[in-house]
């Protein structure tokens, strides 16, 4: 046994011959399927029928404004009330530490969804109209940082 002796396995697969009787597996209507223009020779279908549609063939378009929209990190009055007691001021640092936001990368806004009944300070990004009358209505301190 030579080197130009030896045969690969399934790299001298025949190809299907198509349409030379039943006994050769493809035979009848050669896996055209019956009848219609698919089964006829020449045909190819137009662009505009081709089974997927339009709107999934041509890329999403139009207008966007992600890249400049600002996301926050939304706290709500409720979770500055349970804060307030321990801690005089609640700033970025004192929300991560407790577990509140994740990280330091999102602006805070404040929320006046909920009740507070301790005067605290509290230093975030942004201040909704309603948080910011409740904060001050028991006594505490509203500083908003520089809007950049």
């Amino acid at each position: 046994m030579k080197l130009h002796n030896l045969i690969k396995v399934g790299s001298n697969r025949q190809t299907k011959r198509r349409g030379r009787g039943q006994g050769s597996g493809c035979g009848g209507t050669s896996g055209r399927g019956h009848k219609g223009g698919k089964a006829r020779s020449g045909y190819s279908p137009a662009p505009c029928c081709s089974g997927i549609p339009y709107y999934r063939r041509l890329p999403k378009r139009g207008f966007g404004n992600s890249i400049f929209s600002l996301r926050f990190a939304a706290i709500n009055l409720a979770v500055l009330e349970e804060l307030a007691a321990s801690h005089g001021e609640i700033n970025r640092d004192v929300l991560i530490q407790n577990g509140i936001i994740n990280s330091g990368e999102l602006p805070i806004k404040i929320l006046g969804n909920g009740e507070l009944t301790k005067s605290v300070r509290v230093v975030a990004d942004r201040f909704s109209a309603s948080a910011k009358r409740k904060i001050e209505a028991v006594g505490g301190f509203v500083i908003e940082l520089a809007k950049e």
